[in-house]
């Protein structure tokens, strides 16, 4: 595979809910980079819904997706890059996303979370939340099992609640400006 644009990869990370693909979104849109999201590769890859993936080949068969398709967005360079919230539980997603790229945590208070996952179905549409009666303690709890690793990767946190996706894609940029070799140097001009 080849270079697709100077530059590091600017990978997101965090749990579901913090804004990833809107923010990565957006951000791709400003740099004009290609932008990829994991969670999608694997739906395209397997021609169904992750939801679908869990309730007929279980997690580990969606784990293996997704490390495969970590592992083919991190042969590239110059992407902005979304990833699952539970991809960083493998230390060799965690190896191939650093080899091009640096990693910004994206986070919110569970309480935050589950507002933005709980609304038009896109809970159920979660396979970690189904069946889960109060999202906030739900969503705590797999925060609980990730943190560790969330903080461990990041080169940067970004605190998500209470600000607008533009607000917080304009402060991972503001960051991003300051990193040696993660933008080129149009990126770098605000």
């Amino acid at each position: 595979m080849s270079l697709l644009a100077p530059g590091r990869n600017l990978v997101l990370i965090g749990p579901m809910g913090a804004g990833k693909t809107t923010v990565g979104r957006l951000l791709a849109d400003r740099l004009r980079r290609p932008f990829a999201d994991t969670d999608a590769m694997v739906e395209r890859e397997a021609g169904r819904p992750v939801r679908e993936i869990f309730d007929e080949s279980g997690e580990r068969a969606f784990r293996a997706l997704e490390s495969e398709m970590v592992r083919r967005v991190s042969a590239l360079r110059g992407q902005v890059i979304a990833v699952g919230g539970g991809a960083l539980g493998d230390p060799l997603n965690l190896t191939h996303l650093r080899s091009t790229g640096d990693l910004v945590l994206l986070d919110a208070p569970p309480e935050a979370l589950a507002e933005r996952v709980g609304g038009g179905g896109d809970a159920a549409a979660r396979p970690l939340l189904r069946g889960a009666d109060d999202l906030a303690a739900r969503l705590a709890s797999l925060r609980d099992l990730r943190d560790a690793d969330y903080t461990a990767a990041a080169a940067h946190p970004v605190e998500t609640a209470g600000k607008t996706p533009e607000e917080v894609a304009a402060e991972v940029l503001a960051w991003a400006r300051t990193r040696p070799g993660l933008l080129s140097r149009d990126e770098r001009r605000p």
